[in-house]
């Protein structure tokens, strides 16, 4: 295992009620901006809760905030966090408003350039300013209601890019299982492929003798196969969401990713494939992941081998059906959900895509996965088995 450090300052308030507790956790003297996305807490009875719970607050409101958050948009926001001098974000829905919140958090305060430098060029490990921000989770999904991690897209010119600092962490975020019975099948489906896709970029690499992390991420991915059927046809089944709610938080929260190598190549490319087709995160994932396994088989032999047996119970001793058998496991879990894993199920043609992505990759130029060996010529190849 590798040496560490471990740091999340994140509270966690979990259960049935418990937005009521925003009264408390929002500091009383605050100027406080509340984010939210396409209205649909306004809808299913959330907005209501926290505007009770913020009575005797003084809240400003910016809604819009789309599914994978637009720069244009969040920039708004910052231009009025700056004009009402707002010292306080409390983002309510799921990842996209949270990584929306956390870029407003560092872009109102910066002041040395264009705020997309905080992902174009770096500059947000750099930065010491932040305005203080909390969380209500109504869409399980991403885990960035307890880490330090944001994607933010840019649509005119067609970049989806990430950050991560330490002054982004949520001071709290509330987690009530019951803001998930509204949501619609299909959010829920994109929330356990995404999580449990954040689970295999930690775990799924080489062996580094980490037997908590490598049996905590197993824990969740059998969890969370366990749970999907109920959390997708049985919404008001509350076990069933809270545990998906807590699942998808722990499945990056930072925790089983400490001491062990990570890939995340499947996320970089996903992140090209959304900016250029609009494809959903989740959907981005489940189009790459197989491909990139299959493609990459050698490198991972060993934890292939591994989860086959441990998570899948494949226990044949040809080393290659079992790994074969694994990656027909996986694909058969997500098509479970109804999640399509391949380009051309959406009608974007693989050979294309392939084209598009691996210019980017070279203009990039360096290699991603755990190895650093997957170079543009790999991503074409990747992208072009998904057909």
């Amino acid at each position: 295992m590798d040496n560490f450090q471990f740091y999340n300052p994140t509270r966690i308030i979990f259960g049935k009620g418990t937005i009521a507790k925003l009264s408390k956790r929002v500091p009383r003297n605050a100027r406080v901006l509340l984010l939210y996305g396409g209205g649909s807490i306004k809808q299913n009875g959330v907005y209501d809760q926290v505007m009770t719970a913020l009575k005797n607050h003084h809240v400003r409101e910016f809604g819009g905030i789309e599914s994978n958050p637009d720069y244009s948009t969040l920039m708004k926001a910052v231009q009025l966090v700056r004009k009402k001098e707002i010292d306080f974000l409390l983002a309510v829905g799921g990842g996209s408003v949270i990584d929306g919140a956390k870029f407003i958090s560092l872009a109102a305060r910066y002041t040395e350039g264009d705020p997309w430098d905080i992902l174009a060029k770096g500059v947000a490990k750099k930065l010491k300013k932040a305005i203080p921000l909390g969380v209500v989770l109504t869409l399980p999904a991403t885990g960035s209601e307890m880490n330090h991690n944001s994607v933010i897209s840019r649509r005119e010119t067609g970049e989806k890019l990430s950050f991560g600092s330490d002054k982004v962490f949520p001071k709290f975020s509330i987690l009530d299982p019951e803001t998930t019975y509204s949501l619609p099948e299909k959010q829920v489906r994109n929330g356990l492929v995404d999580a449990f896709v954040h689970v295999l970029e930690q775990y799924l690499t080489y062996p580094v003798g980490a037997v908590v992390q490598d049996r905590q991420a197993e824990a969740l991915l059998m969890g969370l196969m366990e749970m999907a059927p109920k959390a997708m046809r049985q919404p008001a089944d509350y076990d069933a969401r809270a545990n998906y709610m807590w699942a998808c938080t722990n499945a990056l929260n930072h925790l089983i990713g400490m001491g062990v190598p990570q890939d995340w190549s499947t996320h970089s490319i996903g992140h090209e494939l959304t900016a250029l087709y609009g494809l959903d995160h989740a959907e981005s994932l489940a189009v790459v992941l197989p491909w990139l396994l299959w493609h990459q088989r050698r490198q991972k032999k060993a934890k292939l081998l591994q989860m086959g047996y441990r998570v899948f119970e494949i226990k044949c001793q040809k080393y290659d059906e079992r790994i074969n058998r694994t990656l027909e496991a996986l694909s058969a879990f997500f098509h479970s959900l109804g999640m399509p894993t391949t380009l051309t199920a959406y009608g974007i043609d693989p050979e294309e895509a392939a084209e598009k992505v691996a210019q980017r990759f070279e203009q990039q130029g360096w290699g991603k996965g755990e190895n650093h060996d997957i170079q543009a010529a790999d991503v074409a190849a990747i992208l072009r088995l998904s057909r």
